[in-house]
């Protein structure tokens, strides 16, 4: 199994962090490293290292390429960001492991996807809650072996008469803007499970060519959320049908990163120990509602600030 320590020991995650002395709901003492919130502080020394061998963070390299990157954002003047302060743009740079130029393009890519979908961000992600009840889009709340946070789809649930694939889409955004708010997020990137069972031709018809090019506009290219690997279970004809719209788009780092399992749940345990997973997927976690998310994010007021900056109003229920 892939290990993110440099060293032989496995990662264990850290335990729940009370955040603004509001009483997190949600947690699990027969598993304490359970809790929906986000750490928007903490950098354990293990993933400082991995940032320094993997990405080629430290702290010339950090205090040079900042200001660097301010510098060219000033003087070719190609988008005006919201923010120019050192927290912000760490986010792009170890998007792009430190690389000026492609940190730039990222930048750039990212505030015109913000000018092309203003609709994606003038919304309150409360009102999306609905996506995550039925489990269309959600996020476990606790971390895998090697610190990284799981997103699993289940388009299967998704009723296409109840609401359209821009939704989701939306949903998704809002779902990695709070994900990159973590600088652990920031360094490790995440995990993504495709979770097919169910998956139709209704749904199928759903996904169209201009769909696909708005979620490589989004995912690949404008945001700064580093994917690690890309699982995909219980996967059918269907979805292999959809697949080959993405394919020909898809780089050769994206194909890598991508894992096929069918149902074997015991192939996915060679990439996610079974201790990180809830029990459906062959591990021994319970599930948990994922409306602890939003009630424990309500009540960050980091993550709030940092959210309502990007033009979303988080805080208005």
């Amino acid at each position: 199994m892939p290990q993110l320590i440099l060293s032989n020991s496995e990662r264990i995650a850290p335990a729940a962090v009370i955040v603004d002395d509001h009483k997190p709901v949600g947690t699990d003492v027969d598993f304490p490293d359970v809790l929906a919130d986000l750490d928007v502080e903490s950098l354990p020394d293990d993933v400082v290292e991995y940032g320094r061998v993997r990405v080629g963070e430290t702290e010339e390299s950090r205090t040079r390429l900042v200001a660097e990157l301010e510098d060219m954002i000033y003087e070719r003047g190609d988008v005006t960001p919201h923010r120019m302060d050192e927290k912000f743009l760490l986010r792009f740079l170890r998007a792009r492991h430190f690389k000026l130029n492609a940190t730039y393009k990222l930048i750039v890519n990212y505030y015109r996807f913000r000018e092309n979908h203003p609709d994606y961000y003038t919304i309150n992600p409360l009102d999306l809650s609905f996506i995550a009840d039925l489990e269309v889009l959600s996020v476990l709340p606790y971390k895998e072996q090697t610190g990284r946070r799981i997103l699993i789809y289940k388009l299967g649930n998704w009723n296409t008469n109840d609401f359209d694939m821009n939704e989701i889409l939306k949903a998704s955004l809002a779902t990695l803007e709070l994900g990159i708010l973590e600088p652990m997020a920031q360094i490790l990137g995440g995990v993504v499970i495709f979770d097919m069972n169910g998956f139709t031709l209704q749904h199928a018809y759903q996904i169209t060519p201009k769909v696909v090019s708005t979620i490589f506009d989004l995912i690949v290219y404008s945001i700064p959320m580093k994917t690690y690997a890309i699982h995909i279970i219980n996967e059918s004809w269907v979805f292999e049908t959809v697949f080959n719209l993405f394919k020909p788009l898809l780089g050769k780092r994206y194909n890598e990163m991508l894992f096929f399992h069918g149902k074997n749940m015991e192939s996915l345990h060679k990439h996610i120990d079974p201790k990180y997973l809830p029990k459906e997927y062959g591990g021994v976690r319970p599930n948990y509602p994922y409306q602890h998310w939003f009630i424990n994010l309500k009540n960050n007021a980091a993550v709030v600030k940092e959210m309502e900056s990007l033009g979303y109003n988080i805080n208005s229920k």
